[in-house]
């Protein structure tokens, strides 16, 4: 039977240090708790112990190595769930980690309990990880330690990253069929321009007529086309690459985002999923009590818009000044008159959380309902545009046909 040192503390505080065999920790937790012990943490004693243990248990099986937004959102609401039913912060890891599909995530939650148990707290544990968890994470877990309301705040957090997995594959899903469509139309023009077409130009070089122009201009483009299709091609992939990576720079990821904003009809799509990103976070971050001034940086480097995170950086220095938020929200001119005056009455009444919720759940509706619009108005579109397309090459084909047809029957 395995050894476990443990750390609890009794009735009066005092920190309790011991060492019992055990079946599991599990066992050692309920015999400790029966002796009116509160558990800090359970560990096996020796390395040997440890090698045992693991040999006697099934084989961990990882699906993936890397990490998955859903990994991180899975892991949020199981540590809130554990961490509200009382169970302690290093063994809600450990319990957590035995469930993770990620290997890279099953081995940072066993260097979290390392690190914790070598002294650090959850949020400064957390921070020696930033490509995994955020600043947002970061922050609101430093919030709640210090607020005694950890479990509360990795709900809120655990509802954000759900909300926000939610609304993405929303998104996500309503491009997809535009995609298709899309996809398939432009292959079945290349496949007409590519392979009929030139079929029936060799069917026509063996009568002695002159083409029709509509005729002439489809053989020629097919031709070029043709020919030309790996320089085409090779252009193609030199101003993709290019273009990425001028965006890749910040004048140009500037430029774009610009561009993106100026845009007729879907310029107000994209601003309002900045302004939807924007508000999810204040209001998550808020009502988690964190400052103001602290949560307008922390969305200033996670709302992954550069346009965006200089107007919050300005808008961070008016409220430093002591200037409300309401009016430096105004002076960006980003922001529509509604969401101005939403975040005044939130600062009058002292409810500026609610307020943001509900400016999310507004931005949230919109975007939905355009998509929803979007994509039942590109059906048509593409079909119409499809048969103006195939309509114009048959009767480019069917031309010459009737043509020779007629010479024929004279």
């Amino acid at each position: 039977m395995p050894k476990f040192t443990y750390i609890a503390k009794d009735s009066k505080g005092a920190r309790v240090v011991g060492s019992e065999d055990a079946a599991s920790t599990d066992d050692l937790v309920g015999r400790l708790q029966l002796k009116n012990l509160v558990v800090v943490n359970v560990a096996l004693e020796s390395r040997g112990a440890a090698a045992t243990l693991q040999n006697a248990g099934v084989k961990r099986k990882f699906r993936r190595y890397g990490i998955k937004g859903e990994d991180l959102v899975i892991f949020s609401r199981q540590l809130a769930t554990l961490l509200g039913a009382g169970v302690t912060i290093l063994k809600s890891l450990d319990i957590i980690s035995q469930q993770v599909y990620s290997r890279k995530l099953y081995n940072i939650l066993k260097e979290l309990q390392r690190h914790m148990e070598s002294g650090l707290s959850f949020h400064e544990a957390m921070s020696k990880y930033p490509k995994v968890f955020s600043d947002l994470w970061i922050n609101l877990v430093e919030s709640g330690e210090a607020s005694g309301n950890l479990a509360v705040v990795l709900n809120r957090l655990a509802t954000y990253l759900e909300k926000r997995a939610s609304f993405q594959a929303k998104i996500i899903s309503s491009l997809i069929y535009p995609a298709i469509l899309l996809f398939v139309a432009t292959g079945a023009l290349l496949f007409l321009t590519i392979k009929i077409i030139p079929t029936f130009a060799d069917l026509f070089k063996g009568f002695n007529v002159t083409l029709p122009l509509l005729t002439q201009i489809l053989i020629k483009t097919s031709y070029y086309i043709r020919k030309g299709a790996l320089v085409i091609f090779g252009i193609i992939v030199v101003l993709v690459f290019i273009g990425k990576r001028y965006i890749g720079t910040k004048t140009g990821r500037k430029k774009f985002e610009q561009l993106e904003f100026n845009l007729p009809i879907f310029g107000e799509f994209f601003r309002s999923l900045v302004v939807e990103r924007f508000s999810s976070e204040m209001s998550t971050l808020i009502e988690s009590g964190v400052p103001l001034l602290y949560s307008l940086e922390i969305t200033e480097h996670s709302v992954n818009n550069l346009t965006m995170a200089e107007i919050i950086r300005k808008i961070k220095e008016e409220v430093r000044e002591g200037k409300p938020l309401n009016s430096s929200l105004g002076k960006s001119k980003f922001f529509e008159p509604m969401v101005i005056q939403m975040v005044a009455i939130g600062e009058e009444i002292g409810e500026l959380p609610q307020m943001f919720k509900r400016i999310n759940t507004f931005y949230e509706e919109y975007t939905e309902t355009f998509l929803g619009r979007f994509t039942s108005m590109f059906e048509p579109i593409i079909l119409v545009f499809m048969g103006l397309v195939v309509g114009i090459m048959v009767i480019g084909v069917f031309l010459p046909i009737f043509q020779i047809a007629s010479i024929g029957g004279g």
